[in-house]
């Protein structure tokens, strides 16, 4: 029986699920929205909040913790001086998991897992993907309207001429 066992094995071993953790933490941390299956997404999000907490002390020894779970300095100096500024305020709750359905492969469960004060990010991103998708089709649609202008003049100046 499972009595009083925390957390997930995920089909690993101890130093592999260690490792997959960092790096799930490292990547969302990161990019501020990774897409994983829910059960690593639910193993995830006390690791990587535990991190966040951490780092609100703001202290060497807070440091040197983070530093110990994350390799990526630069990944750390963005948590230290970005992220905290702008959830350090929230007294926890610094993640979201969006469950998206079922992957097509081997229908394993699959979620969005996102750090929660950072949706403008996301979305200013797609704003802009959005508006190099709209800039696009107008050139498209302004060739085709000169394009189709052109044609038009001949056939106006062939009736003219049958006149």
């Amino acid at each position: 029986m499972r009595h009083r066992v925390k957390g997930r094995k995920l089909k690993r071993t101890a130093s592999h699920k260690q490792a997959l953790l960092r790096s799930i933490a490292t990547s969302l941390l990161k990019h501020k929205r990774i897409k994983t299956t829910v059960a690593k997404a639910k193993e995830a999000r006390p690791f990587v909040e535990s991190l966040i907490t951490k780092a609100r002390k703001n202290d060497l020894n807070a440091k040197k913790l983070i530093i110990d779970e994350i390799k990526d300095k630069e990944v750390v100096k963005e948590l230290f001086n970005e992220i905290i500024g702008k959830i350090g305020g929230r007294p926890g709750g610094y993640t979201r998991i969006v469950k998206l359905g079922r992957r097509p492969g081997d229908a394993a469960d699959m979620a969005i897992i996102e750090l929660v004060d950072y949706n403008d990010v996301i979305n200013a991103k797609a704003e802009e993907h959005k508006e190099k998708k709209e800039a696009k089709a107008k050139v498209k649609k302004e060739k085709e309207a000169a394009e189709e202008q052109v044609e038009e003049a001949k056939v106006v100046e062939e009736k003219s001429n049958k006149e």
